[in-house]
């Protein structure tokens, strides 16, 4: 006879709705099998800060009230206990799932519970109604509440309607499902369970997939390591099945920063060459970036499709995965170093160029620019281009956490390694920032990584 499972219905009240800026002010936790209650906790909370008064007006919760409360590190280990072995479940589950594990992790404690939303799983279980929210839910069902938007009254009526959605036969799968995120336990291998992978941390890092024999068989990365590893197992295919029944292990590694996971994930692909890891150990460049002296005497770009025949006796820049890579290599550095449009490869014309239409080109496409003025920007675009990263500089990013950041360095050209320092030591000199990082090889890949990373992010970069 399986094991009863055990659900902690909890409700909190904050300071306002951002949990990395605001505070929880109550929570209240009602733990139940699915069909009775078994215990409750209830407390106020002190938020170390004033509540604004338009949340005061909601829930009744004063400045007052909560100066004396418990400070959230002086209920934590009643939090944990109350909600051992339980599912989480909440009326819109992200926000108050989300303060929580927010709150534990200023704390530097991993909180990490499987979870159900009772907003979704009404829709299910009760279609037609006009609204899901707890108040208009209460109100459908008769729910007696003496204080709305107070905690344990809010978790004690949540738990009511939990146990309308058990009740509901149809409802049933959905919610397995849902506590599964998707995953049926009868595809999972038999050294891993449905409760290991909901223990996974839910921050960036990299994980490793293992055969019985502890062989690293798949190294993959994510923003969220639990999100990532369950979806490999919510695959439903040959290909899928088969990866799946030879892992017998997942082991991870939290790195805080998602750039340090690609970095991460790059380096020990190429080191270790994990069997089911082909596409990225076999990751090709089939276009390159040369540059050329023509008749005339001016330095020009071209890209071309690499093979032996291209490269031999080419002066090659830089390879790329495709050919509108290129051209925004290309464009970018014709652009920084003032270049012709026709000269760099971007535009056929028996004319003047496009940018010298506009007044951006001085007419080295019509060999009106002087060859030797042009050649000595061209000459610095190419010193330029052998280089994705041009400048030297510490990159500083998310630690693992909320009291460290991490540490990146770029040095000649080069992704040199990172490593972890606590915060309040970033103000400190470059010399003392490189000595927390740890070297890593060389690795093209790697430059490629931070170049196009920080393109798409603003990380606050120290140069030097």
């Amino acid at each position: 006879m399986s094991k009863k499972k055990k659900y902690a219905i909890i409700d909190i009240e904050t300071t306002g709705g951002t949990s990395k800026r605001d505070k929880i002010t109550e929570i209240g936790v009602v733990v139940t099998d699915g069909e009775k209650v078994i215990d409750s906790f209830h407390s106020l909370v002190n938020p170390e800060r004033t509540i604004p008064p338009h949340i005061t007006r909601i829930t009744g919760i004063t400045d007052d009230m909560v100066e004396d409360a418990p400070f959230f590190y002086e209920i934590a280990k009643d939090l944990v206990q109350i909600t051992e072995n339980t599912i989480f479940v909440a009326h819109n589950v992200r926000f108050d799932y989300g303060f929580i594990k927010e709150e534990f992790g200023r704390l530097g404690y991993t909180f990490t519970k499987r979870q159900l939303c009772t907003v979704r799983l009404s829709r299910k279980a009760f279609p037609g109604l006009k609204s899901y929210s707890l108040g208009n839910l209460i109100k459908h069902f008769d729910i007696p509440v003496n204080a709305r938007h107070r905690a344990l009254e809010d978790a004690q009526a949540t738990a009511i309607i939990f146990h309308k959605i058990l009740a509901k036969e149809k409802t049933k799968d959905d919610i397995n499902l849902l506590i599964n995120s998707g995953v049926r336990e009868s595809k999972l291998p038999k050294g891993i369970s449905i409760e290991d992978l909901h223990k996974l941390p839910e921050t960036p890092g990299v994980y490793y997939m293992k055969s019985e024999g502890d062989i690293i068989l798949y190294v993959g990365k994510s923003k969220n390591i639990k999100k990532r590893v369950l979806q490999h197992f919510q695959k439903n295919t040959n290909k899928s099945d088969k990866f799946a029944q030879r892992v017998h292990d997942v082991s991870f590694e939290e790195t805080g920063s998602e750039l340090i996971a690609l970095l991460k994930e790059s380096h020990e692909i190429k080191s270790i060459q994990p069997e089911f890891n082909r596409a990225q150990r076999t990751r090709s460049y089939p276009f390159f970036i040369h540059s050329f002296v023509d008749l005339d005497g001016y330095v020009r770009f071209e890209i071309l499709k690499s093979n032996l025949k291209n490269r031999h006796g080419k002066h090659i820049l830089s390879f790329h995965k495709n050919t509108v890579g290129a051209k925004s290599r290309i464009a970018g550095i014709m652009k920084q170093y003032e270049l012709c449009n026709k000269l760099c490869g971007l535009e056929q014309t028996e004319q003047g160029c496009f940018q010298y239409k506009i007044k951006r080109c001085f007419g080295a496409c019509l060999k009106e620019e002087d060859i030797n003025v042009y050649n000595t920007r061209a000459f610095e675009a190419i010193d330029a281009m052998k280089r994705l990263l041009n400048q030297d500089m510490v990159i500083i990013d998310d630690g693992r956490t909320h009291d460290e950041a991490s540490v990146i360095l770029v040095e000649d050209g080069n992704f040199k390694g990172f490593g972890y320092i606590p915060k309040e030591d970033v103000q400190y000199g470059i010399e003392e920032l490189k000595e927390a990082v740890v070297s890593y090889p060389e690795n093209p890949e790697a430059n490629r990584i931070i170049y196009q990373y920080l393109q798409k992010r603003n990380l606050r970069c120290i140069h030097f």
